[in-house]
Formats: C-alpha cells, sequence, structure tokens
C-alpha cells in the first residue's frame, strides 16, 4: 500500500488490544604577540572522522541510535521504506511527529531519531497489512511509551483489523493457535534492520548541527579493489 494511510480512516473501528504486561556525546591562548605564520588552520572534518595526523586519535564514531543523531526527513524515508508525502502527512496530521525538531518555526528541517524512524517503518508494515489508521494511532501513541529496551523482545501481531502485542513466544504461539491469519512484526529485527540502514546513511549530530556521513563497507572494498585494479 503506497497511500499515505489517511484512505483507511473511513474503516470500521476495530478495538486494539495491547496490553501492558510487566515490562516492562581549546583554542590555544594565542596572544596578540604570536606570529601569524605559527598558526595551524584547524583540521577539516570529514565524514565520521576528523582528518587527523599520524599518531592522534579519531574520534569515536556515533551509532545510527545515539541521542546525538538525527536525520532529516528525505534520509528517514529511505530507511524507512515510505515516499516523502506520507512523512509529511503523517507529521501533519499529529501521527508521527519528529521528537528531534519539528518544521517549525517555518523553514527549519524536520529531524528525526531513530525511535522516530522505527515507528516509521512498523506504521508503514501496519498499514500494508491493513490496520485501519484509527488503530495505528493507537498502537503508535502505546508504544511512544515503552521504553527502548523493551523493543528487543516485542512482537507485534495483527489480523488486518485487530492489534496484538506480545512480549513472550508463548503469547505469538497463542495467538497462532486460534487458526486466525495472523502477521507478525518483530520489533526488535526491524530495529537491528534499521540501525545497519542508518548506518550508511547521513545524519546530523544534534549538539553541533555537523553532518555525520554514513559509512558504507560495501563501497569501501569497491573502492580498494578499484585501487588495486
Amino acid at each position: 500500500m503506497s497511500g499515505t494511510g489517511d484512505d483507511l480512516a473511513a474503516g470500521g473501528l476495530c478495538a486494539v488490544h495491547l496490553p501492558r504486561s510487566g515490562r516492562s556525546l581549546l583554542a590555544p591562548p594565542w596572544g596578540a604577540e604570536a606570529a601569524v605564520e605559527t598558526l595551524e588552520p584547524e583540521l577539516p572534518r570529514v565524514g565520521r572522522f576528523p582528518a587527523v595526523q599520524a599518531g592522534q586519535p579519531a574520534i569515536e564514531r556515533l551509532a545510527p541510535t545515539s541521542a546525538l543523531l538525527g536525520y532529516r526527513g528525505p534520509t528517514a524515508c529511505a530507511a524507512a521504506g515510505i515516499t516523502y508525502r506520507q512523512l509529511d502527512y503523517w507529521a501533519r496530521t499529529g501521527l508521527l511527529e519528529p521528537s528531534v525538531r519539528s518544521a517549525y518555526p517555518a523553514g527549519a528541517q524536520r529531524l528525526y531519531s531513530f525511535r522516530d524512524i522505527l515507528m516509521l517503518k512498523i506504521v508503514k508494515r501496519l498499514l500494508d497489512a491493513g490496520v485501519s489508521l484509527q488503530n495505528i494511532r493507537v498502537a503508535v501513541n502505546h508504544l511512544r511509551s515503552a521504553e527502548p529496551a523493551d523493543f528487543a523482545g516485542l512482537t507485534l501481531m495483527c489480523d488486518g483489523a485487530t492489534v496484538y502485542e506480545c512480549t513472550s513466544p508463548q503469547q505469538v504461539v497463542d495467538l497462532l493457535g486460534g487458526g486466525q491469519g495472523m502477521f507478525g512484526i518483530a520489533v526488535g529485527a526491524v530495529g537491528r534492520e534499521l540501525e545497519a540502514t542508518l548506518g550508511r546513511l547521513h545524519g546530523e549530530r544534534t549538539d553541533t548541527g555537523e553532518t555525520m556521513v554514513g559509512h558504507d563497507p560495501a563501497d569501501e572494498l569497491a573502492q580498494r579493489r578499484n585501487r588495486a585494479g
């Protein structure tokens, strides 16, 4: 399904069952008398690391999940597998707004966190499974209140109308035992997939605004092969 999801809003309302089950980142003191020719230019930043001299340590690479990293709209769309029209519609209607920076004041670039984009991927999958937008809103609001650590063992099961939260394999088995066709979303697995994807895309430091260029091991390997050839 490639629409924004608003076309599902007219669908029949179904109860969403989401039980909460026991879960639970020095300027040198140059004097006025310092000779200009002794000043060394500031080292430029390249990608996730600064250009450093031999023997100097590199700055630690930030993980895609870091709270110090945000992602702009086009990157969020690419990582979540949605269109910019969907992203914009969901933000404007309050379904899923960016938690790092909104589009206000006018002209500001939206900035999404890792968790925001994970939610975008889940919304997309629920829409594809035929879940109504009303029920997706309930599911999103519920998941927003969950701790990130809880996502690792969380599975969302849905039958196209109802969404169930399963925190154990036995709960999944019990649902499947009913004989009804079910669609499952292993939130932890989706998160790991997203982390690998965002590691190859550009991010932005939330404290300095610095652009952090993604690192794609496949591209690096190809460049080495080209140089060797």
